[in-house]
């Protein structure tokens, strides 16, 4: 199967900050995705400058997809990027892990991600979304939903649901399975009427973490997936080191994790949907795909950032056909 993503082309600026003051003087939740203008961004990036920093590409369901593409997935990713060094460096990336893109260059910079990542590993998203908001409905074309079997979308779309229900309905005219990752909690609790409406009228599969669960339904982790699991085909939540939680129908799994040492908790959630929607795609049991999401999502937080090197990815492909398969 193929699997096709949308959402914001961003590169991710990690920063990793020696206490949570920082925070405070930014006015960044700690834990939250907050959208800052240019000149915030701008400011941040200077604020910051101590500490050690480096550059990757990223955006949640641009990680997802380059993760499918690195597990030898057949991947294509819809996003808009500006015409500059950094959107080539975008470009880049994801063509050299074998996705195809499909990506509109403006005239704007490209997004940027600030992830500023706690001592604890919990990190704090400033984002810039530059080129990437100007992705709109007329850029959505169906000739690229054509020979895909999955849509994953990034809850972040949400603030143009205009573009969001137009991939709908061509992923639904193309009889694709839709999957939608709820991306932030503060998203939620922004357009928490907007995303019920999409994920009742569209969506097969969700995935939250605990706390875009609780925002979505007011319930504690359990309660939230038998919730969820009324209004889709799979419901997916998220609980941290203590690992997911699955139902489908009348069928409840959780899923446990695996010993690792945690770096940087970024790219967790879109990792491990790269490793549920990879066993998913290939028709395994709503169990196993928990344990491919949970493999991937404990590897990814023993490095910096989102994209791990091809010696892990060897590593994983080991464990997850001595382990899994």
């Amino acid at each position: 199967m193929r699997i096709l993503g949308i959402g914001n082309a961003l590169v991710d600026v990690m920063t990793l900050i020696d206490n949570d003051n920082i925070l405070e003087y930014f006015s960044l939740p700690k834990g939250s995705m907050q959208l800052v203008d240019g000149e915030k961004s701008a400011f941040i990036k200077s604020g910051t400058t101590e500490f050690k920093r480096n550059l990757v590409s990223g955006g949640s369901a641009a990680n997802t997809i380059h993760g499918l593409a690195m597990l030898g997935l057949e991947t294509g990713f819809i996003g808009s990027i500006g015409k500059d060094e950094t959107g080539d460096f975008f470009v880049n990336d994801m063509k050299k892990a074998g996705v195809k893109t499909y990506l509109s260059r403006r005239n704007s910079v490209t997004g940027t991600a600030i992830a500023l990542i706690s001592p604890g590993s919990e990190r704090t998203f400033a984002t810039h979304l530059g080129a990437a908001v100007e992705l709109n409905s007329d850029d959505i074309l169906d000739e690229y939903f054509k020979d895909y079997n999955i849509l994953y979308m990034e809850g972040y779309l949400i603030f143009n649901k205009e573009l969001m229900v137009k991939a709908c309905r061509i992923a639904r005219k193309n009889h694709m399975k839709i999957a939608l990752d709820l991306s932030s909690y503060n998203v939620v609790d922004a357009k928490l009427s907007d995303f019920k409406e999409i994920i009742e009228n569209y969506v097969d599969i969700v995935f939250a973490n605990e706390e875009e669960a609780t925002s979505f339904t007011g319930l504690a982790p359990v309660d939230a997936l038998n919730s969820f699991s009324e209004l889709c085909e799979i419901a997916v939540i998220k609980v941290g080191k203590d690992g997911s939680l699955l139902k489908r129908g009348d069928e409840i799994i959780k899923i446990g994790t695996i010993p690792v040492q945690c770096i940087d908790t970024t790219g967790a959630g879109d990792l491990y949907a790269s490793g549920f929607l990879f066993g998913y795609a290939n028709g395994l049991t709503l169990e196993k795909c928990g344990l491919y999401g949970s493999v991937l999502a404990g590897h990814v937080i023993e490095i910096v950032g989102a994209r791990m090197d091809e010696n892990r990815w060897k590593k994983i492909m080991e464990m997850l056909k001595k382990e899994i398969l």
